[in-house]
């Protein structure tokens, strides 16, 4: 079944990251250590380290890895990447407006109008005889195991921001370990902070 991207929405120029469940997303492996993430990132452009909140005592300390498009203006970062002491790269997160494009079973996932996404997630889930899931926000998204849809918003619009997990720190799935800075995106999100004898306060 063949989908089309919506027209461009002031988006930057995307590049086409491909998703394997369990293993990554573009020059991303689940696993790797914040080190191994900066430099794989390098691909798309620079990046800024800061610590998560830590707000569960179940999960270790967790770091925030922003990647910006390399000489772009200032804009939100292209994808965010959340590392876990524990078990590494455990969250991928593609920016709505900035981030690549990335395809499941040939449905674009980023950028989308929610909506639209909603309806070809249901044409597809009817012509293939599949479920699909309802998110958080009223949409229904496609129902695949490592991603998590969540809505970003741009101008008046809600747009497709998805997460590439697997689960962390004992958590049983995906959305026991969503980072707490990406559950509610649509608000204001919870402020991360890199004291200043964080290992990372000074990389960017």
């Amino acid at each position: 079944m063949a989908f089309e991207a919506e027209a461009g929405f002031g988006v930057a120029e995307r590049d086409e990251w491909s998703y394997a469940p369990a293993v990554g997303v573009g020059p991303l492996r689940f696993g790797m250590a914040v080190d191994e993430v900066i430099e794989a990132a390098e691909i798309l452009g620079q990046t800024k380290v800061s610590d998560c909140v830590r707000d569960h005592t179940l999960f270790s300390p967790t770091w925030k890895v922003e990647v910006h498009r390399r000489g772009a203006a200032p804009s939100p970062s292209a994808v965010t990447a959340y590392v876990s002491q524990a078990v590494g790269l455990f969250c991928i997160a593609a920016d709505a407006v900035q981030g690549p494009q990335v395809a499941y079973d040939g449905l674009p996932l980023v950028g989308r109008d929610m909506a639209e996404l909603e309806n070809d997630v249901i044409a597809c889930a009817e012509a293939m005889d599949v479920q699909f899931r309802i998110m958080p926000e009223g949409y229904a998204a496609p129902d695949v195991p490592g991603i998590v849809m969540r809505a970003q918003r741009v101008g008046e619009v809600l747009r497709s921001r998805p997460l590439f997990m697997v689960p962390r720190d004992g958590a049983h799935t995906e959305w026991d370990s969503l980072p707490s800075e990406e559950y509610h995106f649509d608000s204001r999100p919870p402020r991360s902070t890199t004291p200043p004898n964080s290992p990372w306060s000074d990389m960017a």
